[in-house]
């Protein structure tokens, strides 16, 4: 993926019309286009090859399951037509391993999920976090998922991995994250859903929150 403008449109709505007509919109504002099961389960796989026409996409299936099923599901989400596929690292390597395998071989991307951006998100993984984000470094996997909700977060993650992989951040806007924070704080991308699918207009909402990212960065030069 290309970094442009540093936002990833989550567009978690359960209609085809209504997807098409949020992509079209904010097309010339976002990087990627994230998808999940709420959209895909109401529309088919076949919503992917439509909505990368504006953008590329990303099937956050959050992928958990043994390496055999993960290999089948990756390669029906790349055949659909999607640029990458979110994965869980909680289950090992030999799944992650799996995934990747599957990415390389129709060269798209892996981002695997460290920790969750909702609070419940913290329980569990965010004791793996480092763990989960080495393993992901040593497997080849192109980037992370961590949360814009804690940028304190993204920021260890990111000084724990340097460069090696990309970081994109959920949870800005309706979670409380801050665009700019998580950016600054070593995100590649910030993910952004219900503040742009649910306004009047989803292109000025992407719009404003791309102005508030470019104006702290270039402040900060």
């Amino acid at each position: 993926m290309e970094k442009n403008t540093c936002i990833i449109l989550a567009l978690d709505v359960p209609e085809r019309e209504e997807a098409l007509r949020i992509a079209e919109d904010v097309q010339d504002f976002v990087d990627g286009i994230k998808v999940g099961y709420p959209l895909i389960l109401a529309t088919g796989l076949g919503i992917i090859r439509e909505l990368a026409n504006f953008a590329p996409v990303i099937a956050d299936f959050k992928v958990a399951d043994i390496p055999n099923t993960n290999r089948l599901i990756c390669e029906q989400v790349f055949e659909a037509g999607a640029n990458a596929i979110i994965v869980q690292g909680f289950t090992g390597r030999d799944s992650l391993d799996a995934c990747i395998e599957v990415a390389s071989k129709f060269g798209k991307d892996v981002f695997v999920v460290t920790e969750m951006s909702h609070p419940g998100g913290a329980e569990f993984l965010q004791p793996a976090a480092e763990i989960i984000a080495k393993m992901a470094a040593e497997a080849g996997a192109f980037g992370l998922v961590a949360p814009a909700t804690r940028p304190e977060r993204v920021k260890k993650l990111r000084n724990l991995i340097g460069d090696e992989l990309a970081i994109i951040a959920p949870g800005v806007g309706a979670q409380g994250g801050i665009a700019s924070k998580a950016i600054f704080a070593g995100a590649d991308w910030v993910i952004v859903g219900r503040i742009i699918c649910g306004a009047e207009s989803p292109k000025k909402a992407v719009y404003e929150i791309f102005k508030e990212i470019d104006t702290e960065l270039k402040g900060d030069t």
